[in-house]
């Protein structure tokens, strides 16, 4: 939906458990020599500031990647996150916060190619001139990264990363991320893939998981974090979670002593917490 811009929620508890993951799950086709493609389905501005604009209306980064910037306890994984930001802030102030394009280029390596889809036609603007400096490196094209998926599955090297972050604001986006997955797979069986998702009381919500589970795959992991109780109205996103088609046989091991830690850090009452399944055909 048009309507929707991602700066208004950058760096709040959603983008740390996301881009955690997301540098993980690089660092991981990091250890291999041949390259690989990031695909990015629904990438943003690529950059957003927060101490002004959208971003600082809500302030969401104050409940998320505020809460880690001075803590010199973190585990390895989650420090190698934080450090990410931290080179979009190099005076030590935390004023801007990488969207997931940005957080997978300084992980990746020169050879290694991004293709990133925005549909809003201003974040796409906002995308090419932060990617701009990238040269070939990062193609951006202005439209459905749902559909853009036929046109970069499979990648030329066979190797690759597909993260699909819609807004969800259109409930139609739960179905559509099962066809997306289902056509991924047909074309990318080995890939891996990275779906980021809300919690809510809403029941497509609470189905897209479980509807994921049943996908032809060799395997898949799906780790939650809830950072308050659900409202007694039943509106608002209490938490989010992070699916992975094909993860790393590693992922479960690294997120163990992570997920207490973050459910505590980025905690809003009583109700936070964490759960984390995983299955290996």
């Amino acid at each position: 939906m048009l309507s929707y811009r991602h700066a208004f929620h950058a760096g709040n508890h959603a983008d740390v458990l996301k881009h955690f993951i997301l540098v993980e799950l690089l660092s991981y086709l990091n250890q291999k020599d041949k390259a690989y493609w990031y695909v990015d389905t629904h990438a943003g501005a690529g950059l957003y500031q927060l101490t002004e604009g959208y971003a600082a209306k809500n302030a969401e980064f104050e409940g998320g990647i505020a809460r880690l910037w001075q803590r010199n306890d973190l585990p390895e994984a989650l420090a190698r996150y934080v450090e990410v930001v931290r080179r979009f802030n190099p005076d030590g102030k935390l004023a801007f916060y990488p969207g997931s394009p940005l957080v997978a280029q300084a992980v990746m390596r020169r050879d290694d190619k991004l293709r990133l889809f925005e549909l809003h036609p201003s974040d796409s603007k906002l995308l090419e001139a932060n990617c701009e400096t990238l040269g070939r490196q990062a193609q951006v094209q202005l439209g459905d990264g749902f559909n853009g998926l036929k046109s970069v599955l499979p990648p030329p090297p066979r190797r690759g990363l597909t993260l699909i972050d819609p807004p969800y604001e259109d409930k139609g986006d739960y179905r559509t991320v099962v066809k997306a997955m289902e056509e991924g797979l047909r074309r990318f069986a080995t890939g891996t893939f990275a779906i980021w998702y809300p919690t809510l009381q809403r029941a497509e919500s609470r189905e897209l998981p479980e509807a994921l589970k049943k996908l032809p795959a060799k395997g898949w992991l799906d780790v939650r974090l809830q950072v308050q109780s659900p409202s007694a109205d039943g509106f608002g996103m209490h938490g989010s979670g992070m699916f992975i088609v094909n993860p790393p046989y590693t992922l479960a091991d690294t997120l163990k002593p992570v997920m207490p830690l973050l459910a505590d850090a980025l905690a809003l009452d009583t109700g936070a917490g964490f759960t984390l399944e995983h299955h290996s055909a």
